[in-house]
């Protein structure tokens, strides 16, 4: 089993910055993806940028050049920097951890409120 929890979410004014962070614990070594999701009211789960063990990124088209995803394997943490924040980003985030039996793990979730 692994276990995630996400702190640093929040209220910003648009154009404004946060940094989420989520730590991991538990069967931390079978880890093999971490990412980061978001889920707005009304709307589906999205995905929003990923991190391999060997430090490959991946973000979605919405949040380029915007959100950075970068882990610190010694906390065994991911964070995502979020800069020029819009009221589209607003939305629960939840961290997501990938196994190597292909397992799904989820964090609780943080609220971000982007404010116009």
């Amino acid at each position: 089993q692994v276990q995630l929890v996400e702190s640093g979410g929040g209220l910003v004014q648009a154009g404004g910055s946060l940094r989420l962070s989520c730590a991991a614990s538990g069967r931390v070594f079978s880890i093999v993806v971490m990412g980061w999701y978001r889920q707005a009211p009304g709307k589906q789960r999205e995905f929003v940028a990923s991190i391999t063990n060997g430090g490959s990124t991946n973000y979605a088209d919405s949040v380029k050049g915007r959100f950075t995803i970068s882990r610190d394997n010694t906390k065994n943490t991911v964070y995502v920097q979020m800069n020029s924040l819009k009221p589209e980003d607003t939305a629960a985030y939840y961290c997501n951890a990938h196994d190597v039996g292909s397992f799904n793990y989820w964090g609780q979730g943080t609220q971000v409120t982007v404010s116009s």
